[in-house]
């Protein structure tokens, strides 16, 4: 696999708010007018914040003109039927009835708001193992979209059969672990789970795994999973939900997430940032976690995804992929490792995905 350290000038670099700083320095202004004679240091307070307002709208414009010339990918997000679409054959998987929107419609609405060319579209739980919803919209638009089914880890064995179908006949390009969704008791290492794998490295496809429990949980697993089936890719589902570590038992967690750097077929997903912050939005706190994660995987192995439509009320479609801009600049990632994480990692893993027939 290429370097992260290519020479393909990058997208934004750094997030920006300039309507914000423009109203800031305008009501510094205006307070000045309503007061006696302004003292030199008010008077340069405020003219600095108006040339800070100018600049920061001009430097948001350049961005823009950057950003637009880079191909931007969403690796994680969901769709579901809408209410009509569920009476006419999509229905719901019983006890799942989405209760925020998250049809294509609007998917496309806010994906072209944001400038996001395409996406790789996770089976969500709302559907469980029926994947109709979701095959009709790969099928619909084929350029922008490629579909992540759901493993199903009945003990019957049936779920294998099923993933092929879903990866050769359907054309699905991955498959999502949910340890959650084992019989009581088992691990994903058990011989349904090590044969689902098995066959995923066979169909080329990678393995998506979340771990909303937390990482410490099935670290052993994945492991084991890596030692054993190393032809196997994975994809660690919202930075394996690690947030910035407080104790010494969520230290060790993360850092037995960046341990598993060592294996080459690892790769992590800088997504739902809602998820791994302990802040309001912007989500400054994952700059550190982030910054980690580049160090141990680089960037080449890192992508950015929103978890669609989750993020939507939190901070919205746009604002998700705006963070990651704002993010990196606290750490001044490079402009070349930026265009990494926005969309070249998981386009180079899913070779001839996003391509205009």
């Amino acid at each position: 696999m290429a370097s992260s350290s290519s020479s393909v000038a990058g997208p934004c670099r750094r997030f920006l708010c300039p309507l914000a700083a423009t109203a800031t320095a305008s009501r510094a202004l205006l307070s000045s007018s309503r007061t006696p004679p302004p003292t030199r240091r008010r008077l340069l307070l405020s003219t600095t914040a108006a040339t800070t307002a100018a600049a920061m709208a001009a430097s948001s414009q350049r961005d823009v003109s950057a950003a637009s010339s880079c191909k931007v990918v969403d690796s994680h997000l969901h769709v579901w039927a809408s209410p009509q679409q569920a009476k006419e054959g999509y229905s719901y998987f019983p006890g799942q009835e989405p209760t925020l929107r998250g049809d294509t419609d609007f998917l496309l609405e806010c994906m072209d708001k944001a400038g996001v060319d395409g996406a790789l579209v996770v089976q969500p739980i709302n559907h469980m193992f029926d994947h109709s919803l979701v095959s009709s919209v790969l099928k619909k638009y084929p350029s922008k979209f490629i579909g992540c089914c759901l493993a199903n880890p009945a003990d019957d064995g049936s779920g294998i059969k099923q993933l092929e179908h879903l990866i050769v006949q359907e054309k699905y390009r991955a498959v999502r672990f949910n340890p959650s969704l084992w019989p009581s008791g088992q691990k994903m290492t058990n011989e349904v789970g090590r044969s689902l794998f098995a066959k995923a490295g066979e169909l080329g496809a990678p393995v998506g795994i979340m771990v909303m429990k937390g990482i410490g949980l099935y670290i052993q697993e994945i492991e084991e999973l890596c030692r054993d089936y190393p032809e196997t890719t994975i994809i660690l589902d919202h930075m394996a939900f690690c947030k910035l570590p407080m104790n010494n038992e969520e230290e060790k967690a993360f850092s037995s997430f960046l341990s598993l750097s060592r294996f080459p077929q690892v790769y992590v997903k800088y997504s739902a940032l809602f998820r791994i912050s302990r802040e309001a939005y912007p989500y400054e706190d994952t700059a550190q976690l982030l910054s980690r994660v580049i160090s141990n995987y680089g960037a080449n192995r890192t992508m950015w995804g929103s978890d669609f439509p989750f993020v939507v009320p939190e901070c919205g479609y746009k604002g998700a992929k705006d963070a990651v801009s704002h993010v990196t600049g606290k750490i001044s990632v490079s402009p070349s490792d930026l265009e990494w994480i926005l969309g070249k990692t998981v386009s180079q893993l899913f070779q001839g995905a996003w391509v205009a027939p």
